[in-house]
């Protein structure tokens, strides 16, 4: 497959991802601000690696990650009828820091402004 439509495709899942996480999942284990902070799709399409991260911290992600395993086909199952994929490929949640890490490095800045 082609580079670019490998990182279309892994655009295009992270947008939905995000969608489906915020207005569709009802979970408790998925609380609080959580965001897809990068996706990425193999070279073959048979999976995609989705990196969550949250501002409650990364125990907070992986809390989080615990519910989106269970709720897995779900998420399968609306990404290939969005996206119209006859395969959708297998989703690999990861809990990722970068928020957290973002947000203590904009901190450490602002105090070095005053």
């Amino acid at each position: 497959m082609s580079s670019h439509k490998i990182l279309r495709l892994s655009q295009d899942i992270r947008h939905e991802i995000s969608g489906i996480i915020m207005h569709e999942l009802k979970d408790p284990r998925i609380t609080g601000m959580l965001s897809v902070t990068r996706t990425e799709v193999s070279g073959d399409m048979s999976y995609c690696k989705v990196y969550i991260s949250s501002m409650d911290g990364i125990e907070s992600a992986k809390t989080a990650i615990e519910g989106l395993e269970s709720a897995k086909g779900y998420i399968k199952r609306q990404l290939a009828s969005r996206l119209k994929m006859r395969k959708c490929p297998d989703l690999i949640f990861i809990a990722d820091d970068s928020i957290e890490y973002s947000a203590g490095i904009n901190k450490l800045l602002k105090d070095i402004e005053k």
